[in-house]
């Protein structure tokens, strides 16, 4: 999944970019109004995480466009502002949550998995195929009944080509979700990427295949023996 952080302070942002780079989510920072209209037409994000001080105006000035441009987008207001009016207004203005510094992590990240949970939608259940089964709300993966744990690229992946699973995925649409858009990203790179995934599933006994269509892109399957 990927998440537009638009925060302006360098201490936050460095903080919650790095937790959220662990979780093995794609994250991308603006730090401006400016800054993030311009994040929303490149690329689609599940969630939006904003800041309501910015250099150029009001978070909630943000919230319109991205409703026009990602109408399923959740959005996770940040604030030094704890005065109720200040709450009350950023949520008329459209955000789904609202949360004030200073904030413990662990409660940072509760808010985001609720918010997740309903850019997914709260019946989605877990995606099975062959031997391999996906949580997408916990992203949790088993294989066989037994939990397994990806990390970084090949999570974010999996990810992906679960949720389009018998479909082909564009190389271009798995560059969106799984890099951040300061990276320069080589095709092969994400050529290495499948190749590891396609490995790791076989040596687990997954029961499924990761197909590739060359200049194209990679879809997952149930295996067929």
């Amino acid at each position: 999944m990927r998440i537009l952080l638009v925060e302006d302070e360098d201490e936050v942002a460095n903080v919650l970019w790095r937790k959220l780079k662990q979780l093995d989510f794609a994250v991308d920072r603006a730090e401006s109004l400016n800054e993030a209209r311009g994040a929303l037409d490149l690329h689609p994000y599940s969630l939006t995480i904003l800041d309501r001080r910015l250099p150029d105006g009001d978070g909630v000035a943000l919230v319109p466009d991205i409703r026009e441009k990602q109408p399923r987008a959740r959005i996770l207001m940040l604030t030094a502002c704890d005065k109720t009016e200040e709450i009350v207004c950023g949520l008329d203005g459209g955000a789904d949550d609202y949360l004030t510094k200073p904030f413990a992590f662990d409660e940072f990240m509760a808010r985001i998995r609720n918010l997740l949970r309903r850019y997914d939608g709260q019946s989605l259940p877990t995606i099975t195929v062959g031997g391999l089964a996906f949580d997408p709300h916990l992203r949790n993966v088993s294989i066989n009944g037994t939990s397994v744990i990806f990390h970084g690229r090949e999570l974010m992946m999996l990810e992906v080509l679960i949720r389009n699973v018998g479909r082909m995925v564009s190389r271009q649409t798995l560059i969106d979700e799984i890099y951040d858009s300061s990276e320069n990203v080589e095709p092969r790179a994400v050529n290495l990427v499948a190749q590891r995934l396609r490995n790791r599933l076989i040596q687990l006994n997954a029961g499924v295949e990761i197909h590739a269509a060359r200049g194209v892109g990679y879809m997952l399957s149930k295996a067929f023996s």
